[in-house]
């Protein structure tokens, strides 16, 4: 391993003084660089976006989104599956994060797991991996084994492959079919990739599946209307999405709300046609869960 050839692993000249700064300039500097993540998105969105509809389709066609990572990686595609269920109400298994070590290596570093190629198989066999379903590696540096064996066993079984890096040229996105490489630079501390990789890596993850979620009819206008009202804040929220939707005061979205057994998208469409929440649901089910299309499906029928 050869880590002086990795981006991620070079050193920064902007803040090769950092230690000789006040806590004010140290936060400046870091901030300056975090400045720089966002632009290095907007370079590859349009591989994104295909990254996008290669996920939708799989979703589409009865498959699974995995997220494939070790350390700050992983935890990373852990946290952004974990949000799915309560967010847009979708299966707990419909997106699967796995990390190298397993459950131990979320909270607690285990550096040696992500040296095996072969535990990445073992774990995704665990899981049932098929071509029906998607998987998205995660690296920083694009070379850690446990990922690389993970893409490797996935193309082998002819399931579609995206590699996320922050290295040019990695050999991750050699094997994957699809490569998303976001380049933040050097670390504002050499190889903490925890730090710009990491952020970079995150705001990926979050389009990924917002965009996906989008994609599936989860999001009427930019409300989350398949949100699980599973606590306190969340039956809150739920009701704010109904009023807001429809301009219903909070009693009227409560009775749509019981009447649709908690479903926002579902109240939402009762109180803005006036049907029961039977009707409301074969018409919801004609436009395959997009609330906007019901609504232009109803207004043909008049």
């Amino acid at each position: 391993m050869n880590l002086n050839t990795l981006l991620t692993e070079a050193r920064n000249p902007n803040t090769i003084t950092i230690d000789r700064q006040s806590t004010l300039g140290i936060v400046e500097l870091i901030n300056q660089e975090d400045g720089k993540v966002a632009a290095a998105i907007q370079d590859i969105l349009p591989d994104i976006a295909t990254a996008v509809d290669a996920i939708v389709a799989a979703i589409q066609s009865g498959g699974r989104l995995f997220y494939l990572g070790a350390g700050t990686s992983g935890r990373l595609g852990i946290l952004d599956a974990s949000e799915c269920p309560p967010t847009y109400g979708t299966d707990p298994e419909l997106v699967l994060g796995l990390i190298a070590g397993g459950a131990p290596a979320i909270l607690h570093a285990i550096e040696g797991a992500e040296d095996s190629p072969t535990l990445a198989t073992e774990d995704l066999q665990r899981k049932q991996l098929t071509s029906a379903d998607i998987l998205v590696g995660i690296a920083a540096s694009g070379r850690t084994p446990y990922v690389i064996g993970g893409l490797r066993y996935a193309n082998s079984l002819g399931c579609p492959t995206i590699a996320l890096t922050c290295t040019p040229d990695s050999e991750m996105s050699k094997i994957a079919k699809l490569s998303l490489t976001v380049l933040t630079g050097p670390e504002v501390i050499m190889g903490s990739t925890r730090m710009k990789a990491g952020t970079g890596q995150k705001m990926v993850l979050n389009m990924l599946t917002t965009a996906t979620m989008i994609r599936l009819g989860k999001v009427y206008s930019n409300l989350m209307v398949d949100v699980q009202a599973t606590n306190l804040k969340l039956k809150e929220r739920t009701r704010l999405i109904v009023t807001l939707a429809t301009g219903t005061s909070q009693t009227q979205a409560d009775e749509a709300l019981t009447a649709a057994n908690g479903s926002a998208k579902l109240a939402i469409l009762m109180l803005l046609t006036n049907l029961t929440a039977t009707k409301a649901a074969l018409l919801l089910q004609q436009a395959n869960g997009f609330v906007a299309e019901a609504l232009t499906l109803h207004a043909k029928a008049k």
